[in-house]
This record gives structure tokens, C-alpha cells and sequence, in this order.
């Protein structure tokens, strides 16, 4: 009788699932289900298990101890092979698509049951199981022609196409306008209600209230609560992830501007095979200003940092620091001049720190050939080092342990706070907070506000438009490489800044201020 109660209830139930490496336990005897018909998401802090918890799922890890069971059977998945045999499919913040692939190839590819060479079968059937869910695709559109929320419409149809009906989506708004992200809950939807069960990873909680069911919420590695959505609200759920009630407001800091630092005029930036990357962009930034940027992923943001940090030649327009001209210096120029790039890609350890070294050396990088002696001095880089972890809360053994050792929210901590310490007159920070924690991102917005209050220009790129209209005093939205508008922060909207994304805005609409750079 309790079987068949599983059978009917749950897609999957975890019970007493622990996983450990070497002497840390990443989860420790999770107790965890979603029923079918169902969207479940699953909060915690980085670190606290939720990615590891959801790999054994997928097959990538297998638990040291526990019970797993799908549709009410017991189940031992030991490859993603296995997985997706059980009905379960993961879609991954970063796509796994093959750009020159159409829609419909990327759907099939890797499934025994179809051929590349059944040419319009292939397109009908990925046409009829969007349809099936309200998706509409194009199944002929090759991948590097889509935006961004039609390739994860595509990853989404890929799972539904090997039978998936346990879907696991991590971060899946983090690149979307909010427009796009209400089509994408409007999918999802329909899938809960055709009886889909639904699993979401995701930092945002306006819209853990908005989509889920249910909420579990996981702290360092191991399961302390789950709730129904409707019964709870965002300063619950965080004082659940933390162990401590947190105030969920950012605290800007209401300055008069100072003088323009930073001024770019008619930016024009040409990649290696011609395409146009920024087209005639300008802007300035003034002291005592947090200046957001805004935009999809692939808008300009990167070739915009790059530009000024002197990684990338411009094809034409001026780039000027206090009426200098920085454009044609040297990244090294450049940071003797006050300008401090703290730029945070998704591959974290691959631009800025040095991976092998431990904390204390990397705070040395910008530094170490600034010194008069044959000798380094490690013990000005270790005090910097220890009032970087002291400051921004960074979890570590202590200032010797290797960088690439620390979680992803860590290693951020110690980037930005190498480049604050130096004092900088500007700070550019691209995506500061991508994949941290709530509290471990109220530290950085924390630190940059006060920089703000220091007389500091901040050049703030990022992802969550709350957090922008929050933070920022202006926000700047990119849009294929053009700017939409710059509006005022305290006046915007997520819907404004989404369209403006998507390219539907214009300036005398959102009374934004191209051209006005005083």
C-alpha cells in the first residue's frame, strides 16, 4: 500500500543520501521528493549541496549512502545514460548545443532512434512537441541565428524529446529578459500541468515565489526545511539558507555626483572576422556613481571591458580619463592612471588570479614589479591579504590556501577585493555576483557602495535587473552592440529595461539619456 502512495505521489524521493569528498560532505542524509504535476525549487548558499544533490541525479555522481527512487521504484543510476532511461533530463545554465546545427539536429543528436538523414521527419517532430507544450521553434534555424531564450527552448526540447518528464533547470533566467523569462514560466507551466514534475536552482527569489510549488531549502550540505510556496516570503526563505535573518535591501547611498572620470565617445569595436561587437557608444561616468550596464548575454559587455581595460583595439572613437586619452595604452598604463578592472567571466580562475597560487600571492600580481627591491615582498601582500578575507568575509584555511581550492563565491571575494585595496579612482566589476549566494552578494554590493561613497566611479555589468535598479544610479542597456537608453535607476522598470533589451524601446519613450553626458 505505501508503494503504490509513492508510485502515485512522487516523480522521485531521496532518502538518507549522503556524499562525500575526501573529508568534506557535500550532503549529509538529504531527505528530498517532488511529485509529478509539480515545480520544486531548491534554495541554499554555494557550497551547501544543492549542485552535487541534483549530479547524482543526473548520473554524474553516485551517493555513498541512501536510497533513490523514481516513480516509486527503488533506482541505481549510475551514468547519465541511466538517467535518462529514468525519465530525467538536466538543462544546464551554459547550453550544449552545436552552433552549426539546426534546432531539429540538436534535438535528435545522440538518439538511437532517429538518423540525421530522415531530413523532414526530424523538423516535424521537434515543430510537434513545442506545439505540445506551447513551445514555438523553428526547427530549420540553425543555432547561431537563435537568441538566447531560443536556444534554451531548444536544450528544453531535447529532454522532452528522450521522454523526460523530471526536468532539472539550474539558473535558468540568468541570461533571459524579463519578457523572456515570462514566456519560459508560461512553458513551464503548461508542463507542470500536463504532469511534469519540475526542479529549479536558481538564487532569484522573486521568482522562487512567482513559479514554485514547493520550496527545500539546503545549508551546508544538508536538508533544513521544506515549505509550500504561498506560506512563506523571500526574508523566510533566506533566514532558512543563512541560519540568520537577513535585511533584503540595498542600501544605496543618495550622493551628488562629482566630476566626470570616464568618458567614452563614438566606441566602435571590430572583431577578427568583421563583425561589429560596439557601434558608436557613448557614455560617460562620474565620481561617486554606480553607472549599470545592462543587456542579453553577448550585447557588447565583454568587448566594452576589454576596450577599456586596453585587452582589445578599438576600429575608431576616444576613450578618455580625466580628459586623457587612454585609448592604444597598455593594460599595466592603464592601471597606474586609477582605473581597476575587476572582471569576473564565467570561467573565474581564468582571467585575474593565478589558480595554483594561494591568496596571499595573488594579491601580489598587480604589484610585484612596482618594487624598487631584487626581493619580493610578500609581507605587504600578506596583510593586504588577510584584511581582504577579514573584510569581505572570505572562507579559507587562511591567506596560504590556493585559490583554486576555494568555492566560486570566494574566489570573486578575493578578486574584488585585490582591486578595491589599491584604491582605484574607477572601478569596472563585470558580473561581481554571478553565482553567489544572498549573502555572500549583499557583502559585494556592500563594498561597491562603498567605493561609491569614497568619490569612486563604478562600472557595474550585470545580470539581475532588481539588483541594477537597487545598486545603480543610472543603468545603460546594450542591445547588439548599440545603446537602447540610459535611464535614471530610481525611475526605471524591469519591463522598460526588457524591452530595451530585446530592442523594442526607444529613446524618447523611456525619456533616456543617449547623448546627455552631463
Amino acid at each position: 500500500m505505501k508503494k503504490d502512495s509513492v508510485t502515485s505521489e512522487y516523480a522521485i524521493e531521496l532518502r538518507g543520501i549522503t556524499k562525500a569528498f575526501g573529508s568534506v560532505v557535500a550532503n549529509n542524509n538529504i531527505d528530498f521528493s517532488i511529485r509529478r504535476g509539480e515545480i520544486l525549487a531548491l534554495l541554499g548558499e554555494n557550497g551547501s549541496g544543492k549542485t552535487t544533490l541534483m549530479n547524482m541525479l543526473s548520473g554524474i555522481y553516485h551517493p555513498d549512502s541512501g536510497r533513490i527512487f523514481v516513480g516509486g521504484e527503488e533506482a541505481f543510476i549510475r551514468s547519465p545514460e541511466d538517467s535518462a532511461r529514468l525519465g530525467i533530463g538536466m538543462i544546464h545554465q551554459h547550453f550544449k548545443l552545436v552552433d552549426v546545427f539546426s534546432a531539429a539536429d540538436n534535438i535528435i543528436l545522440g538518439t538511437e532512434s532517429e538518423s540525421l538523414l530522415l531530413t523532414r521527419r526530424r523538423f516535424t517532430r521537434a515543430r510537434q512537441i513545442g506545439e505540445r507544450y506551447g513551445m514555438t521553434i523553428d526547427p530549420e534555424k540553425k543555432i547561431y541565428d537563435m537568441s538566447v531564450s531560443e536556444k534554451q527552448t531548444v536544450e528544453i526540447l531535447k529532454v522532452l524529446y528522450r521522454g523526460a518528464d523530471i526536468l532539472i533547470l539550474a539558473e535558468p533566467t540568468a541570461v533571459l529578459t524579463p519578457q523572456e523569462t515570462q514566456r519560459l514560466f508560461g512553458i513551464l507551466r503548461k508542463m507542470r500541468d500536463s504532469g511534469c514534475a519540475i526542479i529549479i536552482i536558481t538564487h532569484k527569489l522573486n521568482e522562487v515565489l512567482e513559479i514554485s510549488d514547493r520550496v527545500t531549502i539546503l545549508r551546508r550540505g544538508e536538508s533544513v526545511a521544506t515549505v509550500n510556496t504561498a506560506e512563506t516570503d523571500a526574508a523566510k526563505l533566506t533566514e532558512y539558507m543563512v541560519g540568520r535573518p537577513v535585511t533584503l535591501s540595498i542600501n544605496r547611498p543618495e550622493l551628488i555626483p562629482t566630476e566626470t572620470l570616464f568618458n567614452v565617445y563614438h566606441l566602435t569595436v571590430v572583431d577578427d572576422e568583421g563583425v561589429i561587437k560596439l557601434d558608436d557608444v557613448s557614455f560617460n561616468l562620474r565620481g561617486g556613481e554606480i553607472l549599470g550596464v545592462a543587456g542579453v548575454a553577448g550585447s557588447g559587455q565583454k568587448e566594452l571591458c576589454e576596450t577599456v581595460a586596453g585587452l582589445q583595439k578599438l576600429k575608431k572613437g576616444a576613450i578618455l580619463y580625466k580628459k586623457e586619452n587612454i585609448e592604444g595604452m597598455s593594460p599595466r598604463e592603464i592601471i597606474r592612471l586609477g582605473i581597476s578592472m575587476s572582471f569576473i567571466p564565467e570561467d573565474r580562475l581564468g582571467m585575474g588570479l593565478a589558480a595554483s597560487l594561494d591568496i596571499t600571492d595573488n594579491m601580489m600580481l598587480k604589484s610585484y614589479r612596482d618594487s624598487k627591491s631584487p626581493f619580493v615582498d610578500r609581507k605587504s601582500a600578506a596583510e593586504m591579504a588577510r584584511q581582504v578575507v577579514d573584510k569581505l568575509d572570505v572562507a579559507a584555511s587562511g591567506i596560504n590556501q590556493p585559490v583554486r581550492t576555494l568555492s566560486g563565491g570566494n574566489v570573486q571575494k578575493v578578486l574584488l577585493g585585490r582591486e578595491i585595496h589599491v584604491n582605484p579612482s574607477v572601478l569596472i566589476t563585470a558580473y561581481p555576483v554571478r553565482g553567489l549566494d544572498i549573502g555572500s552578494s549583499y557583502v559585494i554590493y556592500d563594498a561597491l557602495n562603498e567605493q561609491k561613497r569614497r568619490g569612486v566611479g563604478v562600472l557595474f555589468i550585470g545580470e539581475d535587473l532588481d539588483v541594477m535598479i537597487e545598486l545603480c544610479d543610472r543603468i545603460m542597456v546594450l542591445c547588439h552592440g548599440k545603446i537602447s537608453g540610459i535611464v535614471n535607476a530610481r525611475t526605471a522598470t524591469k519591463e522598460q529595461l526588457g524591452l530595451m533589451m530585446a530592442g523594442a524601446g526607444t529613446d524618447e519613450r523611456y525619456g533616456t539619456e543617449v547623448g546627455d553626458n552631463e
